[in-house]
């Protein structure tokens, strides 16, 4: 690792070619290879959805990676982590698996699209996981994007639990809002199941405690540094809470990035210098 390289992390619960849920999964794409092309080290993490074709892919198992346990709710579960190059980049995609969560063939709905009970232990174990990886890793990323309402977490833990990790000491936090991906709630006990140990508190979590995809978003907000706009048009209730002021960036939507993300690069290289 170049000890004067800045580095970026990309958090996402979709990215082209392997998932597409929003556009936003191409423009992860041209954003993870573009940011690359410009001389920033990048990585990307993401969840191995059981729909994700390995073969095709190309992933295989990072054995030496191996050994770390999550545990939710008391219980432990074993993160088996795998990889893959990003077609026609030198980058490398990261996939947080296990069999409980992630086997299944169905994404967050089962095949009489009902909403699966476990979405919020399965998004607890996702976020945990790559805030873990990085972790292993010892590659202290200087940007970390989140994008996807699966990695919301990521901010608060940053924030809390993992606010004194050395490999985190100077990551910046970007999320991207996006409007209304489910309607159901997670469940009370979700905040509950969330928690580490002694190091985050239930008050910590509290914008997130209704378990609606809109509270996801705003409790991420609070604790990102920017905030991005990731869809056109996004809800009133999320444009009236984040605003930009002079502790928050917010990044408007921008058609262009279909094509061209050159503005989102730009974000990244001034949150390295900051």
């Amino acid at each position: 690792m170049s000890a004067d390289k800045k580095r970026v992390l990309i958090v996402a619960n979709e990215l082209s070619p392997y998932i597409e849920f929003t556009d936003f999964a191409h423009i992860l794409n041209k954003l993870a290879v573009k940011t690359f092309d410009s001389g920033l080290e990048v990585r990307v993490i993401m969840p191995r959805f059981g729909i994700i074709n390995e073969r095709r892919h190309r992933l295989h198992e990072v054995v030496r990676l191996s050994g770390i346990n999550v545990i939710i709710d008391k219980d432990d579960y074993p993160l088996i982590i795998k990889v893959a190059s990003l077609p026609n980049a030198r980058l490398q995609v990261y996939f947080m698996d296990n069999d409980d969560y992630f086997k299944r063939k169905h994404v967050f709905r089962d095949d009489s699209d009902v909403f699966f009970e476990d979405n919020a232990e399965r998004m607890i174990f996702f976020c945990k996981s790559a805030l873990e990886t990085v972790k292993k890793f010892g590659w202290p990323p200087h940007v970390i994007h989140c994008h996807g309402w699966m990695t919301s977490l990521v901010p608060a833990y940053l924030k809390t639990a993992y606010k004194k990790e050395p490999v985190f000491g100077y990551s910046k936090v970007v999320y991207s809002a996006q409007n209304e991906q489910f309607t159901e709630k997670l469940g009370d006990s979700f905040v509950k199941k969330a928690l580490i140990s002694n190091d985050i508190k239930e008050k910590d979590l509290d914008a997130f405690k209704d378990g609606t995809n809109l509270a996801l978003t705003l409790g991420a907000s609070k604790y990102a540094d920017v905030v991005v706009h990731a869809s056109d048009n996004l809800e009133k209730q999320i444009l009236d809470e984040v605003k930009p002021s002079r502790y928050k960036k917010v990044v408007k939507y921008d058609e262009a990035w279909k094509e061209d993300v050159s503005e989102l690069l730009d974000m990244y290289k001034s949150l390295t210098e900051s």
